[in-house]
């Protein structure tokens, strides 16, 4: 979710005790050239190699397809939130238990990426996730993971892993002051010190100074047909200081229509009833979304 908000939300899961419990028997491995430091809790590393059992043969010519099929096997998968807010240093998380809408989003396109490049390995696969959660592909610390998912798509644009599709679809460019996490620095515990408080700002800095394309809720419809199945969809917000509230990946379902399938902080991960059109009107707050797609 943009700038982290589920962090904001005090839920707290039976998963998410879990996690926290199995995080004690972490490994913690830090591969030549990757991230200084991966937590991966035993079942997940477990996990990881029953997704790749999973994942086999799903690899079609159409990558948009490819993000629908691996995104499904998580269905059901519970939702949790502030996995990746784990101890004082920065490491990458690997969570396959538990979810959150971002985390969703970027463990499917890692393993979409894994079948295109025909790697099954563990190495691969968290080499793929720190190019997709970092800053350049490079995890330095608290203030290098890409917070804010408009930046998440551009920068990931910038590593020609996904395009924006936004202005091609009818998205029309808007101007707004992104600086939720500088202006609420007391909810993120990171943000207590001044030195990821200035990359933050930096980061918001950055922001504030490029455009940001949106298809407004009330063109939705008009434009749908444009949507494919397997773009990742984010859910531009009113609320003042932040970009998006949401995240998931668009499905074009047997009725014909797109909907959408994401990490629900309802529950668990699922494809909405509702199609995308209409469930974008429940939500509160909405403006419009943000469509990106994985580059074939």
């Amino acid at each position: 979710m943009g700038a982290d908000l589920l962090f904001l939300l005090p839920k707290t899961t039976i998963m998410h005790k879990t996690f926290l419990f199995f995080l004690l028997l972490a490994l913690v491995i830090a591969p030549k050239g990757l991230a200084q430091q991966i937590t991966c809790p035993a079942p997940d590393r477990q996990a990881f190699e029953d997704k790749v059992e999973e994942i086999d043969g799903l690899l079609d010519k159409d990558l948009g397809k490819t993000m629908v099929a691996v995104g499904k096997i998580f269905l059901g998968t519970p939702y949790v939130a502030k996995t990746l807010e784990i101890g004082e240093t920065e490491t990458l998380v690997i969570n396959l238990h538990g979810l959150d809408c971002t985390t969703f989003v970027e463990n499917v396109l890692a393993f979409t990426l894994m079948l295109k490049e025909k790697k099954t390995d563990f190495n691969s696969f968290t080499e793929i996730l720190e190019t997709i959660r970092y800053k350049d592909g490079k995890l330095d610390g608290y203030a290098s993971r890409l917070h804010y998912f408009s930046e998440w798509i551009a920068n990931n644009g910038e590593k020609g892993l996904i395009r924006d599709m936004t202005a091609t679809i009818g998205g029309k460019v808007i101007s707004k002051e992104i600086n939720f996490m500088s202006t609420h620095r007391d909810l993120y515990p990171f943000l207590k010190s001044d030195a990821n408080y200035e990359k933050i700002k930096a980061s918001e800095d950055f922001l504030n100074n490029q455009p940001i394309c949106i298809l407004p809720q009330e063109d939705i419809a008009a434009h749908e047909n444009m949507i494919r199945s397997g773009d990742i969809i984010a859910l531009t917000t009113s609320i003042n200081g932040l970009d998006i509230t949401h995240t998931g990946i668009a499905t074009r379902e047997a009725d014909g229509r797109i909907h959408l399938l994401h990490a629900s902080s309802t529950g668990e991960v699922k494809v909405s009833e509702l199609p995308l059109v209409d469930y974008l009107k429940k939500v509160g707050k909405n403006t419009g979304i943000m469509v990106a797609r994985i580059n074939s």
